[in-house]
């Protein structure tokens, strides 16, 4: 009986051994594409005629010699993408991408390979009711084998909103880096518009953007309602009080305000439409270009506790008094070449915290706190 059980256990001891050893033998060490999702989206925006993106490949473990891989364009992967997404793109024209460099290395002892930049370009001359992509695959690797589950990325290339990230910056603020602040200054007529979403006003006052004790954007005061538009300047502050022109919450708002040094005319423009027109005391030409803390900011004035607690999109100056037609047609976008635009700060870069001023002029915004991006589709559509 001792001498079969000895028999029973030897037998099974050497079933593992030979398992175990089948199983390293059937272990080989693939390369696969270095992502968490297989599929990445390229949006066609207004403006932006180039998109770079960059691709890395993986190996699980180590190999004692570099590793060689080859991308290509993959056209025959269409039909799978469709397949697997339930999608109906078509392939992305040759004339609309470049993979500058299509070979990365993976160096011996590493796991990560170099990056290969895929260039997407003329995205303007594509349909944007339209959906594309390119299927790019690991062609051709050295040394070990391609994981094919994890062979291709699919690059999706369609129209995008006008708007697709915003920043809230509820108890943050953002100063200027005044590469040419002259631009901003001795304005003898000016347009500045904010599109933003308060989600309460629930403070004395919520700054929009300009210099406390100059020219600024700001809602509430004492004896004022909170959520009123008032522009407080050196010589007085403008509309007066008037509960009926609060602002709702929870709602995207586009403002505006424009003045004329030579009329004293000073208009309040909410979604496109006029709100207040007042006659002011002489202010004279206005300074925006002034940085250090007694400067311009977004989301400030006097102290931190005067943000806007709430998510904005778009912050424009302008050089000239915009007609009520021109502000009520561009509350999401407008050329960053248009005449007389001095300044262009559109919260969309959805990562980091600066904001490029889109303009030619660089007058870039920088957040004091680190901003937090939050996905939106503007224009809203009707529900």
């Amino acid at each position: 009986m001792k001498i079969y059980k000895l028999y029973i256990t030897s037998i099974i001891a050497l079933s593992a051994l030979f398992a175990a050893c089948n199983d390293s033998d059937s272990f080989d060490n693939k390369t696969f594409i270095n992502s968490s999702s297989l599929k990445e989206e390229v949006l066609i925006k207004r403006g932006i005629d180039v998109v770079e993106k960059t691709l890395q490949a993986s190996v699980a473990q180590p190999e004692a010699s570099d590793i060689k891989i080859v991308y290509k364009a993959d056209a025959s992967k269409v039909d799978k993408y469709n397949s697997l997404y339930k999608d109906h793109a078509m392939l992305l024209p040759s004339d609309n991408y470049t993979i500058t460099e299509p070979e990365a290395v993976i160096k011996a002892g590493s796991v990560l390979s170099s990056e290969v930049k895929i260039v997407f370009k003329n995205l303007s001359t594509l349909n944007e009711d339209s959906v594309y992509v390119l299927p790019v695959s690991i062609d051709n690797v050295s040394v070990v084998g391609i994981l094919e589950s994890k062979q291709t990325t699919y690059y999706v290339v369609k129209g995008a909103a006008l708007i697709n990230t915003v920043a809230d910056i509820e108890k943050n603020n953002l100063s200027i880096n005044w590469a040419k602040p002259d631009v901003c200054n001795n304005l003898s007529q000016v347009t500045m518009e904010a599109l933003f979403r308060a989600r309460d006003y629930d403070r004395l006052i919520s700054t929009v953007m300009g210099i406390e004790g100059r020219f600024l954007i700001r809602l509430g005061d004492a004896n004022f309602p909170p959520s009123q538009v008032q522009i407080a300047t050196s010589r007085g502050n403008y509309p007066d009080a008037d509960s009926n022109k609060a602002l709702p919450t929870n709602e995207w708002i586009h403002m505006a305000m424009t003045y004329d040094s030579g009329t004293n005319t000073m208009k309040i423009y909410i979604n496109g439409k006029v709100q207040s027109s007042v006659t002011t005391q002489s202010i004279g030409t206005i300074n925006l270009g002034v940085g250090g803390a007694d400067g311009f900011y977004i989301g400030r004035s006097y102290a931190d506790d005067r943000y806007l607690a709430g998510e904005i999109a778009e912050c424009r100056i302008w050089n000239t008094v915009r007609t009520q037609e021109e502000i009520a047609n561009n509350p999401y976008y407008v050329d960053p070449e248009s005449p007389g635009l001095v300044a262009y700060w559109k919260f969309d870069d959805g990562d980091g915290n600066i904001v490029k001023d889109h303009t030619s002029n660089g007058n870039n915004a920088v957040a004091k706190n680190a901003l937090k991006w939050n996905s939106v589709s503007l224009p809203e559509k009707s529900k």
